[in-house]
């Protein structure tokens, strides 16, 4: 931080307490006359219910009309007379004539931005068109001690913003938009499988053996029981374990754990979709997948496409990406999608492990002395495809490596009959038809064993009694998931999975 930079944040963090001590004088002197936070305001009305109710009605019609509101929210602005204030729908002004300015200024030392306030009066419009509430009833509900950011610079470092997600949400509607999409996205989704007869459950968080996926858990005691346990990284074991029990089409939107690093894709906690249908094998999902989002799309944002911008460090607009989501998913295999986008790369070469891996190295792709074929190959795909994947697109037939729960392949057991979703370069998805044979998915869980025993922190664990249940029987199944956060991020042109998530995981200030 320059010198210069440094005494302008020493000034501004003066302002400001010089700010937060008038107000808390205010506060100390409406203590001194009676009760400072009242809690006997009814709100009767919002701001977007009556804008939509008085749109067609002019300034002689309301006159005429002489219609009450109660109404109440956060003071936004002021502006003479009237005052701005936000509640969750939207914003609304209330004049104050001399003699209410008078009696306010009286009774509360002024009204400050950022309070929180309820007025009662006659719904009127100003000469500007603007509707407005008449302040006959009044009342300051919640005095505001810290200032709100600027009207014109609002809240706009980005640490600041996920660190104070409530000024945030107070001071940007983009935010807030967010959030209710979100919401609305989730909200469709629960209906969507609702309405194939999928039944939603819930699966434990705190698991004795993490599995369901090849990542690292984070680590807990539990006291009562003196034992090691583990938050979950997926809940897929225990809702197979409900199919294995005849609830054959059911789903959880559910809370996932993984101990990884921090990146604009990578959140500690997640929110993920995970769903299982019996009788049912990848293609059926792939086929599911494209009708959800398809309609999920039209619903939400009322049309087929999705804009995204990629925007530069300093903000600018770099890319424009529209995704069509009206039109067929292109469907490729990852060793297929490898020779698309490197087309003078030998095939022959790319199938054997040895040529493979001099592919790997001449690509400078870091690789493992434990990796096979497979795994080569996947590094090879994550380095030179994921990112050009920009309009939707299934990648299929990935290898039985680096699949340790999908089933093998009928005709080639090289491969399993998995897929994940991609758009805009990022996965969105993951889900294949599902190993049923006891046997099979005992021998990959050792192979994992061994990982792990070679030092793999994400390998997954032995479970007996996953195994135990799928000796009970597990019909045919395809089951998948979906990173919620990471569609959201892709819907609503947000660049980082913080922007999505309310409250990211961050850094002690």
């Amino acid at each position: 931080m320059t010198e210069q930079n440094s005494n302008q944040s020493a000034d501004a963090n003066q302002g400001e307490n010089r700010l937060i001590a008038e107000r808390r004088e205010k506060l100390d002197s409406i203590r001194e006359k009676g009760n400072a936070f009242p809690n006997t305001w009814r709100r009767e009305h919002l701001a977007a219910n009556l804008d939509e109710k008085y749109s067609d009605q002019d300034k002689p019609t309301l006159e005429a009309a002489n219609e009450l509101a109660s109404v109440a929210g956060r003071i936004m602005a002021k502006r003479g007379p009237f005052i701005v204030i936000q509640d969750v729908s939207g914003r609304i002004q209330l004049y104050a004539n001399k003699p209410v300015q008078q009696d306010i200024k009286d009774r509360w030392g002024q009204w400050d931005i950022g309070d929180i306030v309820g007025s009662s009066g006659a719904i009127r419009r100003s000469g500007k068109g603007d509707l407005y509430v008449e302040m006959q009833e009044y009342e300051l509900l919640t005095k505001s001690l810290r200032p709100l950011p600027e009207k014109h610079a609002g809240l706009t470092d980005m640490e600041q913003r996920y660190r104070q997600r409530y000024v945030d949400l107070i001071v940007n509607e983009e935010s807030r938009d967010t959030l209710r999409k979100r919401s609305q996205i989730i909200e469709f989704i629960r209906n969507y499988f609702s309405n194939l007869n999928f039944l939603e459950v819930e699966t434990p968080m705190l698991q004795v053996i993490p599995g369901g996926a090849t990542a690292r858990p984070f680590v807990t005691h539990h006291n009562a029981l003196d034992q090691e346990m583990y938050l979950r990284i997926a809940p897929e074991l225990y809702l197979k374990r409900l199919v294995v029990g005849g609830v054959e089409r059911v789903f959880e939107i559910n809370r996932n754990f993984r101990n990884e690093g921090l990146s604009t894709r990578h959140n500690p906690e997640f929110t993920m979709l995970e769903f299982y249908q019996a009788y049912a094998d990848y293609q059926d999902l792939m086929n599911l997948t494209e009708d959800l989002l398809r309609k999920l799309v039209d619903a939400i944002f009322g049309g087929s496409t999705i804009l995204n911008h990629r925007r530069d460090a300093d903000g600018e607009v770099q890319e424009v990406y529209e995704y069509d989501f009206s039109k067929a998913f292109e469907r490729i295999s990852v060793f297929d999608s490898i020779l698309k986008y490197n087309p003078e790369m030998d095939p022959d070469k790319l199938a054997t492990e040895e040529g493979a891996r001099a592919i790997a190295e001449a690509l400078h792709v870091p690789l493992k002395v434990s990796y096979g074929l497979g795994k080569v190959q996947i590094e090879i795909f994550e380095k030179t495809v994921e990112h050009l994947l920009i309009q939707p697109t299934f990648i299929t037939e990935y290898p039985a490596e680096v699949s340790p729960l999908a089933r093998r392949n009928d005709d080639n057991s090289f491969i399993t009959d998995r897929f994940e979703f991609f758009v805009g370069g990022r996965e969105i998805a993951n889900g294949f038809s599902e190993l049923n044979d006891s046997e099979d998915q005992a021998e990959r869980f050792n192979a994992q064993v061994a990982d792990k025993d070679a030092g793999d922190n994400e390998a997954m664990h032995f479970d007996t009694d996953y195994i135990r249940a799928l000796e009970y029987g597990l019909p045919p199944t395809a089951g998948e998931g979906i990173g919620i956060d990471r569609l959201v991020m892709m819907l609503t042109d947000q660049p980082s999975i913080r922007d999505v998530i309310l409250f990211p995981a961050m850094r002690p200030e």
